[in-house]
């Protein structure tokens, strides 16, 4: 009966929001780390609107998380959502699931202690932020009943095609400031990734 699936058909629909959020989110941050935004005003507003989306985001990833708890079927408990790969039901997937709001939150969170932190270490931290979009998208398509459905194919792919443009534009548009490209490698992907304060 639908009453019975009511918490598992929520918890997939705060899931598709929170992966748009965080798509749209990421591919701003990378938008603003690559100076993409040229409009007066323009940084300032997507700076905003950045923050914002995070803790929405993060809010409705406790949500998606959450609503499980009363699923009849799937039964997680606590440890199931907060643990990773602790959960019966495709565990590599949900765990990665899990690891990807972790990410999230402690990157959203990093915002508001980066005076204590440090520029520096905050900017660090932040540079790993597609990592968590990336954790959250095989999770989407490993754990989710709906990866095969076109319309979660055509969200998936209209959310990454931005994110995988911003983060290109930044790793080769570094010629632009004067600076060489970024170097190949680790180094080089998180010097690309990281964001204006």
């Amino acid at each position: 009966m639908l009453t019975h699936q009511l918490f598992w058909i929520t918890s997939r629909a705060f899931g598709t929001i929170a992966m748009a959020l965080l798509g749209t989110s990421v591919a701003v941050g990378l938008a603003m780390a690559g100076k993409l935004p040229r409009k007066r005003g323009a940084a300032a507003r997507l700076r905003r609107f950045h923050e914002s989306a995070a803790l929405v985001t993060v809010g409705l990833i406790a949500a998606h998380g959450g609503l499980l708890l009363f699923d009849s079927y799937l039964r997680p408990g606590v440890l199931g959502i907060t643990v990773p790969f602790t959960l019966g039901y495709r565990p590599l997937a949900t765990g990665v699931g899990v690891i990807a709001g972790w990410l999230t939150a402690i990157f959203a969170a990093s915002f508001y202690v980066r005076r204590r932190i440090g520029a520096r270490l905050w900017r660090r931290i932040h540079r790993f932020t597609p990592v968590a979009y990336a954790l959250a998208v095989f999770h989407a398509l490993a754990a989710g009943t709906d990866a095969a459905n076109p319309w979660m194919v055509a969200t998936l792919t209209g959310l990454t095609f931005p994110v995988v443009f911003a983060l290109s534009y930044r790793l080769l548009g570094s010629q632009r400031d004067g600076r060489p490209a970024p170097a190949a490698g680790a180094g080089g992907l998180r010097s690309a990734m990281s964001v204006p304060q």
